[in-house]
């Protein structure tokens, strides 16, 4: 990170987070280790906190803002956190159950028949599961049927326990966020002079093959953030950096004047990468995220 966001005659000030490191959800692309050091670049006074593109709401639960929206497209992913705050205990015997059936049928078995109903008739439920189950958390849909098509990954998923200690955690932390399932561009429409927005689409030279990246237009969402510019809005986006290691730079059609600051933030090896080349090690595939600040 660049020591300049830290600058005491900065007219917004950063207020450095610690780190929060347990996970929800395993999610390609979870920012969770790395967390801290984006809600570090915030600024320290904000009134109300906006994610619009949620995923695994690993800044949210770093942040754990005072008062905040976070929302996104996919329902069962809304169901997931909506639960987490309202009834918590209900969300822990919905992965229960499903772990459950996992260990009767046996690892492999018991995701697919978890898949099968999911695949079936799309549901929170059984996406808790899933996302803690599946191959690195790469969530994937085929375009053909919609149906997600990722296999069982090689890890044993967390046991109940566990499970039930997470997302009391989590509760406790997204206790003051209102979830919403809506699209980025309304939920950017909310935001108003003196918010912040944390804004973690679908990478352009990575994630097309993902959940919510098929369709996804950045140039659309650059429109959105100079909208919440011009209103006062303060806003940060993460979106792709650099791969093979920082050899090769993301081109992006990064609008003039648009940003203030970028930063890049070393992200490890690349997951999605691991899952496309078949578990390899990933020694020159290490990248670094990219967060621009209009601030």
């Amino acid at each position: 990170m660049q020591t300049e966001l830290f600058d005491p005659s900065s007219e917004v000030v950063a207020a450095v987070k610690p780190a929060f490191k347990t996970q929800l959800l395993k999610w390609v692309g979870n920012k969770q280790r790395f967390a801290h050091e984006i809600a570090s670049c915030f600024p320290e006074k904000y009134n109300d906190y906006h994610e619009p593109f949620m995923g695994s709401g690993a800044v949210l639960a770093t942040l754990s803002p005072e008062r905040g929206f976070a929302s996104d497209k996919y329902k069962p992913l809304v169901e997931i956190f909506q639960c987490l705050k309202e009834d918590p205990e209900r969300l822990i015997e919905w992965y229960s159950e499903r772990w459950h059936i996992a260990q009767k049928l046996g690892k492999k078995e018991g995701y697919q028949k978890i898949l099968d109903s999911f695949n079936s008739s799309a549901n929170g439920a059984d996406f808790l599961f899933l996302c803690r189950a599946c191959y690195g958390g790469v969530v994937r849909f085929r375009k053909a049927d919609g149906f997600m098509s990722t296999p069982v990954g090689a890890h044993n998923p967390v046991n109940p326990a566990s499970f039930r200690k997470r997302a009391l955690e989590w509760h406790e932390r997204c206790k003051n966020i209102i979830f919403n399932c809506e699209d980025y561009k309304v939920a950017m429409s909310r935001a108003k002079s003196g918010d912040l927005v944390y804004c973690d689409p679908p990478y352009m030279h990575s994630q097309a093959i993902l959940y919510g990246g098929q369709d996804f237009q950045l140039k659309e969402l650059f429109e959105v953030i100079k909208n919440c510019k011009d209103r006062g809005v303060f806003v940060a986006l993460s979106i792709d950096g650099t791969k093979k290691s920082g050899d090769v730079n993301c081109d992006l059609p990064i609008p003039k004047d648009l940003f203030e600051r970028e930063i890049f933030v070393n992200c490890g090896p690349s997951m999605l990468r691991r899952f496309q080349m078949g578990g390899s090690t990933l020694e020159s595939e290490v990248v670094s995220d990219r967060l621009l600040l209009t601030y």
